[in-house]
């Protein structure tokens, strides 16, 4: 069972891991994700298929606005501690490791 944001809130947040990689070999294409307050692979179950939002400002500014967002989707678990595994539509850049995205509460099978 997913648990409640704070109203208003259409996100839970998460905090980007890393790559996924072995000893020498890193899988840009895949990112790993911690969600807040999803400890447990049967909880991460919950959130897979759901999209993932890396939003950052820019120093240039396009159409009037600095906001862009680099989007995903939440794939599968990563292990038994709740992190989960994802595909972004571009590859995330390396020095987003430690900074935090949302984890959106749609699309909804509810």
């Amino acid at each position: 069972m997913l648990p409640p944001p704070p109203p208003n809130r259409l996100y839970t947040k998460g905090r980007i891991l890393g790559h996924k990689r072995g000893k020498r070999n890193s899988r840009p294409n895949q990112s790993l994700i911690a969600i807040e307050g999803v400890d447990t692979k049967e909880d991460a179950r919950a959130y897979f298929g759901k999209r993932i939002a890396y939003v950052y400002k820019a120093k240039r500014e396009i159409n009037g606005s600095r906001v862009r967002v680099i989007w995903g989707r939440v794939t599968r678990s990563h292990g038994n501690s709740g992190v989960v595994k994802s595909k972004f539509t571009s590859n995330l850049p390396a020095r987003v490791f430690g900074a935090s995205c949302r984890v959106m509460l749609y699309p909804s099978t509810i």
